[in-house]
């Protein structure tokens, strides 16, 4: 963590709405999958009081020290709030050390936070100066800059291509291969330069926001193998560990993440979908927090 962020900036998003769809009462177990910085969390553990139970995952250990002092973990009853390193893909097993084998209520917040984005040490933003790592969890898997080192241009194309929706992704991957001969792509300006390079004149002026915003995306989700885990946990762990009648809240902010969830909610023989039309930010709390302008809220009930 960079010297001078020691408090936690990330606005919980459609927190009002995600309170409300999750039904909560005393007494529930509720599991918080990407539990950032605590915000969802702490409103929650006020609805489940002292008699129930909170289960807080997140892979990132600096999110994780935001959270243990957001929620004052060490004041809470035991066993109150259980705070683990974990992918909420791994919640079968978190449960089990726990001594527990069913949950009544879940929600997953698939976005980046604003103090990830500030961690200059990993390379999520695009002012970072440090190396492109990309990753939640620094101890498991390839960093970022990696992958773009060692991928063949045919699989940086498809990165691209798939996870970020980019069109101009075999540009972009020509140009990241020619410049990876001459050196490394090890930071965020470095690969914004690249991509730069690759674009069309035409393209890069008139884009509304970072031309690299979709590469960026793209390299995180396949850094940290964001769209396995979510598959992983609509298609095994939700309906393995969630009672019937319980509620699975999840939030995206891309394409690719919400038409999984839709499509997963869409099975009625296991799921009564609360939100046909998926729940967006109002107006006034994208003034508030531009970064929930993308957020969709989908609900489910297990059946």
């Amino acid at each position: 963590m960079s010297g001078d962020q020691k408090r936690p900036i990330h606005l919980p998003v459609l927190l009002r709405e995600v309170i409300q769809q999750l039904d909560l009462s005393p007494g529930l177990v509720v599991v918080d999958g990407t539990v950032g910085a605590g915000g969802h969390s702490e409103h929650i553990l006020r609805k489940i009081g002292t008699e129930g139970t909170l289960i807080g995952l997140d892979r990132d250990t600096m999110m994780l020290e935001f959270a243990r002092e957001k929620l004052g973990v060490e004041r809470l009853p035991e066993g109150q709030c259980h705070l683990r390193q974990a992918s909420y893909a791994e919640l079968p097993t978190v449960l089990g050390e726990i001594g527990l084998t069913s949950i009544d209520r879940v929600l997953l917040d698939l976005g980046l936070s604003s103090d990830q984005l500030g961690d200059d040490e990993r390379g999520f933003g695009f002012e970072s100066s440090g190396e492109l790592d990309l990753r939640f969890d620094t101890s498991t898997g390839m960093p970022a800059w990696e992958l773009l080192q060692t991928r063949s241009e045919s699989e940086l194309c498809e990165i691209f291509e798939v996870y970020g929706e980019e069109r101009f992704s075999q540009r972009i991957a020509s140009q990241l291969v020619k410049q990876r001969k001459t050196a490394p792509i090890k930071t965020a300006a470095e690969l914004i330069k690249v991509v730069q390079q690759a674009i069309p004149a035409k393209a890069l002026a008139a884009a509304r926001k970072n031309p690299a915003t979709r590469v960026f995306q793209a390299l995180r989700i396949a850094a940290n193998q964001e769209l396995e885990q979510l598959e992983t946990m609509l298609g095994s762990v939700l309906p393995e560990v969630l009672k019937p009648g319980g509620r699975a809240a999840i939030i995206s902010f891309h394409s690719l993440e919400d038409r999984m969830v839709k499509q997963a909610f869409k099975d009625r023989t296991i799921w009564k979908n609360l939100t046909p039309k998926p729940i967006v930010a109002t107006q006034a709390e994208q003034r508030v927090n531009p970064r929930c302008r993308t957020a969709k809220l989908r609900v489910a009930m297990k059946t």
